[in-house]
C-alpha cells in the first residue's frame, strides 16, 4: 500500500527537526562560498502575515534555498522592524504598553514564518525596538552629528493630525499621510517646527551616478533616478519693488535661465514668506489672503495636476528683470510649489505651456524668445535640440544657437552678480524627528551654553522611558518632554543642568542599516563586526515590493558615509534587488482589510492543503514582477501536483521489479530529466519562478507516460529522475521534498549540497529529416527531433519559409503524415 500525503503530519515533522538540526543556522565564518538574501523586513502588526508577506519571503526562501543545496554558505538572516505608530496607537487605545503588543506580535509572527517553511536563521534575530539594536542606531546618529550630517533647523514640515507628528516628503502621498490615505482622510497640513535632519543631499550625486551600473530592477533605478530629480540650472536674484521692499529680492531658480529675456511676470507659492511680508500693504490684500486659504486646502499633487491655473497678483509688487531691467508683476498660483526650489519662477510663458495658460488667462504680456517667433515648449524642443534654435529677443545673443547662448547669458548674469550656476535636487534632507513616543530616542542633550551635544557613546543607548500615557500632544515636541526625572540631565560638556532632546527618529533610521547587524546580531560593543561585514555585504539578493524611493536611497546614504568612514569596504549595501509585484484579489483590486477580501495562508494551512502548496503557487500564479488576481482554484491546483510527484515516487519505492533494461525508455528518461534540470536551473537564477514550476510539472507528466508504458524499467535511470525531481522541488516544497528524500534511503537533508547537474551530451536529442511537399512539388526539408509529436511536425511544416510561400492564400484541403519521413499538403 503506497504512503499516504498528509502535508500537516509531513510539515510539522520537518520543521521540528530542522530546528533540532539547525539546518539553516548559517556559520558566518565558513570557507564556503557566501550567499546572503532577504525580503524587506516586516513591522509585527497584531493582524499577522498575509499572503503578500507569502510572496515577499517566498521569493528569497527559493533563490536562497537553490544556493544552498548548490554548495553556498547561505545566510537567511530574520528580524522585524518593530518601532512604529501601529503599537503607540494601539496603546493609546487600551493602555497597553507599546513593548508589550509588540512582543506580543512578534511571538506570534514567528509561529507563522515558520508555518510557511521560510528557512531563516531564528539564532541570529533583531528587533529594532529593543535596546540591544537601537543603541547603535543612536550612534550613528552621533557619527553623522560628528560629521556634520545631522542637523537641527526650523522649517514647515507636513503634520499629520491623525498621527500627531510630522512626515518626511516621502510619506505624504497625493497629499494624505501615507498611513491615512482613504477617502474619508483628511488632508496634511504644514506647520513650523524645529526638526533634525540627515544631510542625504551631500550625497545624492554619487549615489544617481551608481544607479544606472546597479543590477538592481529598472524601474526601481528610474524610480530613485526620479525622486532624486537633479537638475542643473541658475540661481538667479530679482530686486523687488514698491510696497516698501525695495530693499528686498527675490531668489528663483530655473534650469532655462537662457530664457530669461522671456521672463515676463514672477510668480510665488502662495505658501512663499514674501505673500505675507507684503500683501498686507497691496489693494487686494482680502482677495490674496482667500486665495492663499483655498490654495493651502488643496495637496500638492492636485495643484501640480489641475489643467486650469489660477492665481492672484500682489497689486503694487514688482521685480527687476536684472538681464535687462525691465519691471515685471508678481503674482500667486498654486501651481508653484514651496518644496521645490525656492517656491518662486520667473514665468517665460513663450516657452513654457503652463506660463502660457496662465499669461492668456490673466492677459499678461508673451516674448517669443526664439527665431520662430510663436510658442517653442523649452522642456520638450529647445532642451533637446539646442542647436536647432536661435535665440531672438535677446539684445546681443541674437542669433546664437541656445547651446552657446546659453552659457554666454549666464556668464553675463554672474558677472553682474545676479546669478551663479547651482545643483538642484528634488529631494531633499531626510527629516528624521517624530513627535511621537515608540521610537528610538535622540541622543543629544541640549546645553545653554554648548548647544546641542551628542550623548557620548559610553553613556547609550538612550533608553526609551515607560510612560504611563502614551498620546501624543499635539504640540511641537513628544510627550517624552513631560518625563522631567528623564529629560533633566547634566551637560555632557560641562556639567550644567540641560535637556535631552525629546523627538524620536522615523522609523526609517532603523531599517536603513539592519543588514549591517544582521552580521552581529548579539554584538554588545559595535554596531557590527567589520571583518565579518566585509565578508558577507554587499547583500547578494535583496527584494520588495514597496519602499522603492525612501528606505533605498536611505540605506545607500548610510552605506556610503560608513564607506567614507572605512567601517566598511563597499558603498553599495545590495548587490541585486528586484522589486516584484503585489498579488491582487480576484477581481483585481487590491487586498484591503475594510473590504475584508484578504486571504490568510495560516488559513489555507490548516486546511490541508499545507505550506508547500501555498509557497509553490504563490510562485506559479505568474512572473514575480507582474501583478496578479489571487485563484482559489490555484492552492488546490499545486497540492494536486505535490501530490502526483508523492504517488510517483511512493510507486517507485514500492516496486519490487527486476530491473529490465530498456534502452528506449533510458534515454527519454535522461533526455526529459535533464532537460528539466537546465531549465529549473536557469529559471530559478532568472526569478522565472513560474516557468519553472511549470517545467517540473510537463517533465512529471512525461515520467507517468514512460512509467505507464515500460513501467520502473532501468532502476538507475528512474532513481536519478525522481531524485533529480525532488531536489529541483526543494526551494518550492521544502517539506514533501525532505521527505521524499529520505524515503528515497537518503540520510542527510536535501537541503544542503544536493542540486543535480545536467549534461550536455543528454541534451542532444536524436533528429530526423523530415521531406515537406505541397501538391506533390519537393519544398523543404526540415531536421527536427526525433520524439517531436505529429502537430508539432505538420506546424514547423507550415512554418518553413520554404514551404509558407507555397502555402499563402491557399486553402490546404488535405496534410498527410508518414512518421519520421514525410509532410505532404494538398492545396
Amino acid at each position: 500500500m503506497i504512503k499516504r500525503y498528509s502535508p500537516k503530519d509531513i510539515e510539522s515533522k520537518w520543521r521540528k527537526e530542522w530546528d533540532e538540526t539547525k539546518v539553516y543556522q548559517a556559520n558566518l565564518h565558513s570557507e564556503k562560498p557566501k550567499y546572503v538574501g532577504f525580503g524587506m523586513f516586516n513591522y509585527p502588526s497584531g493582524a499577522g502575515i498575509h499572503i503578500g508577506h507569502g510572496k515577499n519571503f517566498t521569493i528569497p526562501d527559493v533563490v536562497l534555498r537553490a544556493k544552498r543545496q548548490q554548495g553556498y554558505e547561505v545566510y537567511s538572516p530574520v528580524g522585524f522592524d518593530s518601532f512604529g505608530l501601529p503599537a503607540e496607537n494601539y496603546a493609546i487605545k487600551t493602555g497597553t504598553p507599546p513593548r508589550l503588543t509588540t512582543d506580543k506580535a512578534i511571538g506570534n509572527y514567528r509561529k507563522q514564518y515558520r508555518a510557511m517553511g521560510w528557512s531563516q536563521d531564528w539564532s541570529k534575530e533583531i528587533d529594532t525596538s529593543k535596546p540591544e539594536y537601537y543603541k547603535w542606531t543612536q550612534w550613528i546618529f552621533t557619527k553623522l552629528f560628528e560629521h556634520g550630517l545631522a542637523y537641527q533647523k526650523e522649517s514647515p514640515q507636513w503634520w499629520c493630525d491623525k498621527c500627531k507628528t510630522v512626515l518626511a516628503n516621502e510619506q505624504v502621498i497625493a497629499g494624505k499621510c501615507w498611513r491615512h490615505d482613504g477617502p474619508e482622510d483628511s488632508q496634511v497640513s504644514k506647520k513650523s517646527l524645529r526638526q533634525w535632519f540627515f544631510k542625504v543631499t551631500d550625497y545624492l550625486d554619487e549615489i544617481l551616478a551608481a544607479t544606472d551600473g546597479l543590477d538592481w530592477t529598472e524601474s526601481v533605478k528610474t524610480m530613485q533616478k526620479n525622486w532624486i530629480g537633479r537638475s542643473e540650472g541658475a540661481a538667479v536674484t530679482f530686486k523687488l519693488q514698491g510696497l516698501g521692499a525695495d530693499n528686498e529680492h527675490l531668489d528663483i531658480f530655473t534650469t532655462a535661465h537662457d530664457t530669461i529675456y522671456g521672463a515676463t511676470f514672477l510668480v510665488v507659492a502662495p505658501e512663499h514668506p514674501i505673500v505675507q511680508a507684503y500683501s498686507q500693504f497691496a489693494d487686494n490684500d482680502r482677495d490674496i489672503q482667500e486665495y492663499v486659504e483655498k490654495s493651502l486646502r488643496k495637496s500638492e499633487l492636485d495643484r501640480e495636476i489641475e489643467k486650469s491655473k489660477s492665481g492672484v497678483p500682489i497689486e503694487g509688487l514688482s521685480a527687476v528683470n536684472p538681464i535687462n531691467g525691465k519691471l515685471i508683476p508678481v503674482w500667486i498660483a498654486d501651481y508653484v510649489l514651496m518644496s521645490y526650489g525656492t517656491g518662486a519662477i520667473m514665468a517665460v510663458p513663450g516657452q513654457d505651456e503652463r506660463d502660457f495658460d496662465f499669461a492668456t488667462k490673466y492677459n499678461l504680456p508673451i516674448v517669443y524668445t526664439t527665431h520662430k517667433q510663436q510658442f517653442v515648449s523649452y522642456a520638450q524642443d529647445i532642451k533637446s535640440e539646442p542647436k536647432a534654435y536661435k535665440l531672438a529677443e535677446s539684445e546681443e545673443f541674437n542669433g546664437l544657437d541656445f547651446e552657446i547662448g546659453r552659457q554666454k547669458i549666464l556668464d553675463k548674469l554672474v558677472k553682474q552678480g545676479a546669478a551663479e550656476a547651482v545643483i538642484q535636487y528634488k529631494m531633499r534632507d531626510w527629516l528624521i524627528s517624530r513627535q511621537r513616543y515608540w521610537g528610538a530616542p535622540i541622543p543629544i542633550i541640549h546645553c545653554v551654553d554648548h548647544g546641542a551635544v551628542a550623548v557620548p557613546e559610553a553613556e547609550l543607548p538612550v533608553l526609551l522611558p515607560e510612560v504611563a500615557n502614551f498620546a501624543p500632544t499635539g504640540e511641537a515636541h513628544s510627550i517624552l518632554a513631560g518625563e522631567k526625572d528623564w529629560v533633566n540631565v547634566p551637560c555632557p560638556t560641562c556639567k550644567k543642568p540641560s535637556k535631552r532632546e525629546t523627538d524620536t527618529m522615523d522609523g526609517y533610521a532603523c531599517s536603513s542599516w539592519y543588514f549591517l547587524r544582521y552580521t552581529s546580531p548579539h554584538d554588545d560593543k559595535q554596531a557590527w563586526d567589520k571583518e565579518l561585514v566585509n565578508k558577507w555585504m554587499p547583500v547578494d539578493f535583496y527584494n520588495g515590493g514597496d519602499h522603492a524611493t525612501a528606505h533605498l536611497l536611505y540605506a545607500r546614504f548610510f552605506m556610503r558615509f560608513f564607506h567614507k568612514l572605512g567601517l566598511v569596504n563597499t558603498p553599495e549595501p545590495f548587490k541585486k534587488m528586484y522589486y516584484h509585484a503585489k498579488i491582487m484579489a480576484p477581481d483585481g483590486t487590491a487586498f484591503s482589510k475594510s473590504k475584508g477580501n484578504g486571504v490568510d495562508p495560516l488559513d489555507l494551512i490548516e486546511q490541508g492543503y499545507g505550506a508547500d502548496a501555498i509557497r509553490t503557487y504563490i510562485m506559479f500564479m505568474a512572473p514575480p514582477d507582474l501583478e496578479s488576481p489571487w485563484s482559489d482554484e490555484g492552492v488546490p491546483g499545486t497540492h494536486r501536483f505535490l501530490k502526483r510527484v508523492w504517488t510517483l515516487a511512493q510507486r517507485f519505492i514500492e516496486t519490487q521489479d527486476e530491473d529490465l533494461s530498456n534502452e528506449k525508455p533510458n534515454k527519454q528518461l535522461l533526455a526529459v530529466t535533464h532537460r528539466t534540470i537546465k531549465k529549473v536551473t536557469e529559471d530559478i537564477e532568472a526569478i522565472k519562478f513560474n516557468t519553472a514550476i511549470a517545467a517540473m510539472m510537463e517533465s512529471l507528466n512525461e515520467l507517468y507516460k514512460i512509467q505507464n508504458e515500460f513501467g520502473f524499467s532501468d532502476k538507475q535511470a528512474w532513481r536519478f529522475s525522481i531524485e533529480s525531481l525532488v531536489q529541483l522541488l526543494a526551494p518550492f516544497a521544502p517539506h514533501i521534498a525532505e521527505e521524499l528524500w529520505h524515503d528515497l534511503g537518503h540520510q542527510d537533508t536535501v537541503h544542503i549540497d544536493h542540486w543535480p547537474k545536467w549534461s550536455e551530451e543528454h541534451l542532444k536529442r536524436d533528429m530526423i529529416k523530415i521531406v515537406v511537399q505541397v501538391n506533390g512539388k519537393v519544398r523543404a526539408q526540415l531536421e527536427l527531433p526525433a520524439d517531436t509529436s505529429e502537430t508539432d511536425v505538420i506546424n514547423a511544416a507550415k512554418t518553413d519559409e520554404k514551404v509558407a510561400v507555397y502555402l499563402d492564400g491557399k486553402d490546404i484541403k488535405k496534410s498527410i503524415y508518414v512518421p519520421n519521413k514525410l509532410v505532404s499538403f494538398v492545396v
